[in-house]
């Protein structure tokens, strides 16, 4: 592959197209990601630029802003402006479409504040394609043009289809975060969006009867990619591609997996705020003081010799958390460990966790909800975090885990595939291994995953060398950074 280094003599133009980025908007991963890599395009010297829907709470934590240019499309009512600044705490330019009857409104970027999609998305999101096709051929009064085009989930499906059979158009990349997500509306949705007739095809848009917004991106994009190798590969198949398969098979030479980053200056050990004591790889002692902090935090018995088993998440089938509870059950009566839990969901699961720690009192700790200092802790605290998804796109606590000397037990798939190696006499002889991974999702896997883990854990030998092998990658948006712009300029 092409090296950046040596072929890029004048930084590429980039625009970054997506319906969350954090700071100012964020439902998911899809925002991490949105507000890490542009920042780390532009510290390795690439015009990488944001554009993003004008919610409140973007337009609020924005900052300074000012109106740039104002926009008119065919059959959109009120003003449409695009207001300019910066992703706050970064040098990324930032681009809002401000269009306030389309994007002013309560509830989050995709659902009203009783928990049900808008009506309107489809036009709310064609809209916001509408203004990224703009920007991206220079139609806003802007005088810049970008090089590249990356569009993030279906959100933004419909901007390479609007630039598609423009010649001087710039490359175009699209990313897939989760597959499970597709912007499908009726066919009435696509008549009122008065799109060119020949999209409604099998071989376009047209998805059994519906309009799909992803199929966008899926089919006219120049490169497809999604945020890990292993889910690149998943997605072609039955059971991960949502009825896209053969879609993505047939486009499997221009599809290919990234494995997203972490931010390493939130996510360090080292400087972390939230953490009781600092460490790192060369240091381990203050793991020890950040144990026994959680151990307090949550009611379980202080005690650095017991091993405490985590986990972190959303608290849904797709998590793996029904196999988490049953083995942990299991695992609970078979050895002295403990059991710290952070998260929220299904009502059912929630009940199945407390029911556990009513059951161990003082070594099944649970929290329903989310703390951000909390988490942080338990990363840096737990000696085994519990991953088990049914499917992941890339995650992002397991490579946290790693990092921060936690070893990881995880199902192999997605991006948990390609960043945790399962620990064998061979990986370890080799130095590669770095955590525990089973298959298939059955409790029974995952409960003898986790009793391989604890043997590891009362081998000082073994889980000294994991430890190092988790600390010692390097999974920041920099390494992420640079395989995207090998995959730009070669689509240039």
């Amino acid at each position: 592959m092409i090296q950046i280094k040596e072929t890029l003599k004048h930084p590429m133009k980039i625009l970054f197209a997506s319906s969350e980025a954090h700071p100012l908007i964020k439902t998911g991963g899809l925002a991490d990601v949105s507000g890490s890599l542009p920042p780390a395009l532009r510290r390795l010297r690439q015009d990488c630029r944001l554009i993003l829907p004008g919610y409140p709470a973007a337009l609020e934590r924005a900052g300074a802003l000012k109106m740039v240019a104002e926009l008119e499309f065919s059959g959109y009512n009120g003003p449409i402006r695009i207001l300019e600044g910066l992703l706050p705490g970064t040098k990324v330019p930032l681009y809002l479409v401000d269009a306030p009857l389309y994007f002013n409104r309560a509830g989050d970027p995709y659902r009203s504040p009783n928990g049900h999609d808008w009506q309107d998305n489809h036009q709310r999101f064609a809209l916001f394609s509408l203004a990224i096709a703009s920007l991206a051929m220079d139609q806003a009064g802007l005088d810049w043009k970008p090089d590249i085009l990356h569009c993030n989930d279906w959100q933004t499906g419909l901007a390479p289809a609007l630039l598609h059979d423009r010649h001087d158009r710039p490359a175009s990349i699209f990313t897939i975060h989760n597959l499970a997500y597709q912007g499908l509306f009726p066919l009435h949705a696509f008549h009122e969006l008065s799109l060119p007739q020949h999209l409604w095809a099998p071989h376009y848009m047209e998805f059994h009867g519906h309009f799909s917004f992803i199929k966008g991106g899926l089919v006219f994009s120049d490169r497809i990619t999604t945020v890990s190798q292993t889910y690149a590969k998943e997605i072609r198949s039955q059971e991960y591609g949502y009825g896209l398969e053969g879609l993505l098979e047939f486009r499997k030479d221009n599809l290919s997996g990234i494995l997203n980053g972490i931010d390493t200056r939130a996510w360090n050990p080292a400087r972390d705020k939230y953490l009781e004591a600092n460490y790192s790889l060369e240091d381990l002692s203050g793991k020890r003081q950040n144990k026994l902090a959680v151990q307090r935090h949550t009611g379980l018995e202080e005690n650095v010799e017991i091993p405490l088993i985590s986990h972190i998440g959303r608290m849904v089938e797709q998590k793996g958390v029904d196999l988490i509870l049953h083995a942990m059950r299991t695992i609970l009566e078979r050895s002295p460990v403990q059991l710290v839990i952070l998260g929220s969901g299904e009502p059912s699961f929630e009940q199945h966790a407390l029911q556990l720690q009513l059951e161990y009192p003082g070594r099944v700790g649970v929290h329903i909800g989310y703390s951000e200092q909390l988490a942080h802790q338990i990363e840096a605290g737990a000696d085994l975090f519990l991953m088990p998804s049914r499917f992941e796109p890339c995650g992002l606590n397991q490579m946290y885990s790693l990092h921060y000397g936690t070893l990881p037990v995880v199902r192999r798939t997605g991006g948990l595939a390609d960043t945790v190696v399962d620990t064998t006499t061979e990986t370890l002889a080799n130095g590669t291994a770095n955590g525990f991974s089973f298959d298939p999702a059955h409790v029974d896997e995952l409960t003898g995953c986790i009793e391989r883990a604890l043997d590891c854990l009362a081998d000082p030998k073994c889980h000294d060398s994991l430890i190092h092998n988790g600390m010692s990658q390097d999974f920041s948006w920099e390494r992420s950074a640079r395989k995207y712009l090998d995959l730009y300029q070669e689509v240039i």
